[in-house]
């Protein structure tokens, strides 16, 4: 007789001449029954290589045990340790994660949350897009009651919580440390300012000007994208000026990176001429010839902290809201590509 493709708990109660709703509850630890009882068909289905079905319990329960992840990119290393520090928080609960990358595209963006809520994951964590600026598809999570709690890149909607870092803060930090280097001339590599954190950082940068007395020089005020191209092009276009920079303050590491390159290329000397600083400490920072000067987001700390926030709202009462906003303090590791007084 050919052996049957999947075990079911009728199989398992045919043979040890037990009802099937005693092997049910055995397999789920039901303390009603027995210890003895509960071990034998354990040991049975063990045996019969039985598998429990997910879906099922997941109907019955009301949970998956699934989050989903979404961020920009899965291969920036900021990103990757905020979801290694989701994991390491949620994985003793039992918790597995789903991996989106929207690729700064507001339209994957919709279609990952769609695709989520269709899979009902117990939460969802998100980076938002650059390019997202309406907000239907993450209300639509709110309006099916499925925690979703955004981290570094946020939207402003009522009911749900984000995990993020000082950037006003940290770009403040930035900038104060290159004028104490006798840095008057400084020039600053934005981001796009129609996303929040590089907007904050902006803030900073010239709240820090303004307090040292240092003229913000307009011109050396750049837009630039998260990439070297973009840092080198920005380096170009200001040593195009009479005035130039004697120091650079980028909101990317990136974008530092490819401006000390390109300086290196017009033979400008680091730091004595000109001071550059990044931000978000990528590792490739402290490994380099010339290691750059950066400010910390804590990603391991962000995606924990994110994973905490989760956890509260889903152990609380299902009639009470927890809206946090958890807001980390960003650290500013001084290396050689701005220290003078080395």
């Amino acid at each position: 007789m050919a052996e049957k493709e999947k075990v079911t708990i009728y199989d398992i109660s045919e043979k040890l001449g037990i009802s099937a709703a005693t092997v049910s509850r055995a397999l789920n630890n039901n303390s009603k029954i027995s210890l003895k009882t509960r071990e034998l068909v354990l040991k049975t289905a063990a045996e019969m290589n039985y598998k429990q079905n997910r879906l099922a319990q997941a109907l019955k329960s009301g949970k998956t045990n699934n989050v989903g992840v979404i961020v920009p990119y899965i291969n920036r290393n900021f990103f990757s340790s905020v979801i290694r520090g989701i994991e390491e928080e949620l994985s003793p609960h039992g918790y597995h994660v789903i991996i989106c990358q929207s690729h700064e595209d507001v339209q994957n963006e919709i279609k990952q949350v769609n695709t989520l809520l269709n899979t009902q994951v117990d939460g969802i964590f998100m980076s938002v897009a650059k390019t997202t600026q309406d907000t239907a598809h993450i209300q639509k999570a709110v309006a099916e009651n499925t925690p979703l709690v955004f981290f570094d890149r946020k939207k402003n909607v009522p009911g749900l919580s984000s995990v993020t870092i000082d950037d006003y803060r940290g770009g403040y930090l930035a900038t104060e440390h290159l004028i104490k280097q006798g840095c008057k001339r400084i020039a600053h590599f934005s981001g796009d300012l129609d996303v929040e954190i590089y907007k904050n950082r902006h803030a900073g940068y010239l709240a820090a000007m303004k307090d040292y007395k240092v003229k913000a020089i307009e011109k050396f005020s750049i837009q630039v994208n998260s990439k070297l191209e973009s840092g080198a092009s920005a380096v170009k276009n200001l040593w195009s000026y009479d005035e130039k920079p004697d120091a650079i303050f980028s909101a990317s590491d990136y974008a530092a990176l490819g401006a000390i390159q390109e300086l290196r290329k017009m033979k400008v000397k680091i730091p004595s001429e000109v001071c550059v600083v990044g931000f978000s400490n990528e590792p490739f920072t402290k490994y380099m010839e010339l290691p750059i000067t950066s400010v910390d987001q804590t990603p391991v700390e962000m995606g924990r902290n994110a994973a905490k926030v989760f956890l509260e709202q889903i152990e609380g009462s299902k009639t009470l809201t927890i809206e946090k906003k958890v807001v980390l303090a960003p650290e500013l590791y001084i290396r050689d590509s701005s220290n003078r007084k080395l």
